[in-house]
């Protein structure tokens, strides 16, 4: 019973990652280089 909720939730991280490493990459390293450019792509 809790190997389905564990699997779904290995299944999410990747997604999860993936969505914000969009977002997290771009605006983590690059916030002291181009900080205005993290805040003008909040999406």
């Amino acid at each position: 019973m809790l190997k389905q909720p564990l699997f779904l939730l290995l299944l999410s991280l990747p997604l999860l990652l993936a969505g914000c490493g969009q977002k997290g990459p771009l605006y983590l390293p690059e916030s002291s280089a181009a900080p205005t450019e993290s805040m003008e792509t909040p999406s």
